[in-house]
């Protein structure tokens, strides 16, 4: 399922319901897909999951309006495709991650850690707070 341009989702499920209330019509929904992601490790695409919950009121008017400001339209058909968006982008981690213990990539020649160890070891004395390590006695 695409949402917007830049957004395309696997596997979308979802299941929402609609109920009618003195305000307007109240939206309850869970949604769910597969996004293809870059780890900001190794570089490597992986499948990410998304799953969300929903629940908005579409206002029969401005006096009903929630801080989303969702207005039901005239003709009395919703568009869910910006709503759906919004909530997956939510959903995407900020710095996606291939697995938990993802090793990366090598800092000297680049290759991905996590197929081979290369033999380069991590030199220390780059980091800035380097001197710091001899004021802790290790």
């Amino acid at each position: 399922m695409r949402l917007g341009d830049d957004l395309i989702l696997r596997e979308f499920t979802g299941i929402a319901h609609l109920n009618r209330t003195p305000q307007g019509l109240l939206l309850q929904a869970d949604f769910g897909g597969h996004l293809d992601l870059e780890c900001v490790r190794c570089l490597n695409r992986f499948d990410q999951p998304l799953k969300w919950t929903l629940i908005e009121l579409y206002a029969f008017n401005k006096r009903s309006v929630t801080d989303s400001g969702l207005i039901l339209p005239e003709d009395g058909h919703i568009d869910l495709e910006p709503l759906l968006r919004e909530y997956a982008l939510l959903e995407v981690p900020i710095s996606p991650v291939c697995k938990p213990d993802c090793k990366g990539l090598c800092p000297v020649c680049g290759e991905d850690l996590n197929q081979a160890d290369c033999g380069h070891q991590a030199v220390g004395s780059e980091s800035p707070f380097a001197a710091l390590k001899s004021l802790l006695g290790e």
